[in-house]
């Protein structure tokens, strides 16, 4: 899992404060861009305007995540697409067991690719997260994240099967979502969470800083 990472014309080199996000991991997080700003563009996956932000933007904003997650925490990473947040969680937190779910079949192929490449034992499973045969198959997590998958009731919704009771959903969101939080606490306290409130990550990351919207499942 180490070298220098595959070249890949217009891949961007990894900013200074990559180091200190993912170490000795990093060679495997550079092999991650080349193919996210290579084969992610060209089947659909990410697009072509992202590629010189796809650090500060995807990778290095995805990595932030672990600070909200627990130390050798069973995670699941909900409507996985590209990768995000999980393949970068998993290479910053080599301590966390990770699964990352996807229900297309070009983004799961993708996925499997990742995973071989980088050799990392991570679980890719075709699914979604609310289908009985998914939850099954995972099985009751403590953490689950997801990126910009959909509105936080409904994703609680989707991912409450996976949610043992004190387990922790963490979502990367944007800036309408933090402004509509407040509004929808009742409604996510209906459904069984507690605790919901917004964490600042990566701060000292400049522009891959981010907040998440954290939320534990209460014992109903």
């Amino acid at each position: 899992m180490t070298g220098p990472a595959a070249p890949e014309a217009g891949a961007p080199p990894a900013p200074g404060v990559a180091r200190s996000v993912f170490g000795d991991a990093l060679p495997d997080a550079e092999r991650y861009v080349a193919r996210l700003a290579g084969d992610g563009v060209t089947r659909g996956l990410i697009g072509p305007r992202e590629v010189p932000r796809l650090w500060e933007r995807h990778v290095l904003n995805s990595a932030a995540v672990a600070e909200a997650v627990p130390e050798g925490a069973r995670v699941v990473d909900v409507g996985s697409g590209a990768g995000l947040p999980g393949v970068p969680l998993g290479l910053a937190r080599p301590d966390v067991e990770l699964t990352l779910i996807e229900p297309m079949a070009r983004r799961v192929e993708f996925l499997e690719e990742v995973v071989a490449e980088l050799g990392a034992r991570w679980r890719v499973v075709r699914g979604r997260a609310e289908e009985r045969a998914v939850v099954r198959t995972v099985g009751p997590v403590d953490v689950v994240t997801a990126r910009a998958v959909a509105a936080l009731p409904r994703l609680v919704g989707w991912c409450r099967g996976l949610l043992r009771p004190g387990a922790q959903l963490v979502a990367l969101v944007g800036a309408r979502a933090l402004e509509e939080l407040p509004a929808l606490l009742p409604e996510l306290e209906r459904a069984g969470m507690r605790d919901v409130h917004p964490r600042a990550v990566g701060t000292g990351l400049g522009e891959a800083a981010t907040t998440v919207v954290v939320m534990t499942r209460g014992s109903r």
